[in-house]
């Protein structure tokens, strides 16, 4: 079994590489499973119905989020009937749903969404939330579980996976769009700290670098605005798996 995870699809360059790559990266290299983190996915903030479908039509099966989930009040519906999953330890009040619970080669696999603490709004303590989902989980016979940690700082992350190593098949980390070469299997848990952003490679997380420069002098007006005209990248982690969990990870990269 092979899983894919694509990072953090940041508008429409992004979207635009899935387009021309994810087909042939799905046949070359076998994937049972493409999940990609779209909560930048509509010019940087959200995603909208009609980019969601879009990204469907590409060959990505579940959708995951993080802080900017809820940006586009018009995808709410939506995220009622199809696999677009935001943090599991939001509210639950709030619309969607934190678990996406499939089945490939009668085998059950549960992917969770979950964000982390530190520079991100207000949620649930995620680690006890995680607990509590992975046991319910694994009682109900999931063997392979999978976790996109939507974190900005690199110590909650790897925290998790100190938790979970043995326990889960996978941990990859998303939002900060810069990626990280400490991926690894231990203790049958594949693991990366961030895979990284999809979309203009040549910026500042996606963005054109004009109004973060411009921020970090001082002055504080101004919105991000996708480039363009931009160098564009894909990113994403393969993990693949055996019965009794993941064997190996793999890092692609592709630059335009």
């Amino acid at each position: 079994m092979k899983i894919a995870f694509i990072g953090d699809i940041v508008g429409r360059p992004g979207r635009e590489m899935l387009k021309k790559h994810l087909k042939t990266l799905k046949e070359q290299h076998k994937l049972d499973l493409i999940v990609a983190n779209t909560e930048n996915a509509s010019h940087g903030f959200g995603i909208t119905p009609n980019n969601a479908k879009e990204i469907f039509s590409y060959g990505v099966d579940i959708m995951t989020g993080g802080n900017h989930s809820f940006d586009k009040k018009e995808i709410f519906n939506m995220m009622l009937t199809h696999p677009i999953l935001r943090p599991i330890n939001f509210n639950s009040s709030l619309p969607g749903k934190g678990v996406e619970i499939i089945e490939i080669d009668n085998q059950k696999v549960a992917i969770i969404n979950a964000m982390g603490h530190y520079g991100m709004p207000q949620t649930n303590n995620v680690f006890e939330i995680l607990q509590q989902q992975i046991d319910i989980l694994k009682k109900n016979g999931i063997k392979h579980i999978f976790i996109d940690f939507h974190a900005e700082t690199t110590a909650e992350k790897r925290g998790l996976m100190m938790m979970f190593q043995s326990e889960i098949s996978g941990i990859v980390g998303t939002h900060t769009h810069i990626g990280t070469d400490d991926y690894e299997v231990e203790n049958n848990t594949a693991y990366v700290t961030d895979i990284g952003l999809t979309g203009c490679k040549d910026g500042v997380i996606g963005m054109d670098s004009k109004i973060p420069i411009q921020k970090f002098l001082g002055q504080p007006w101004g919105h991000f605005d996708i480039p363009k005209k931009c160098k564009k990248i894909l990113q994403l982690i393969i993990i693949e798996c055996n019965e009794i969990g993941a064997t190996s990870i793999e890092k692609i990269k592709i630059i335009e």
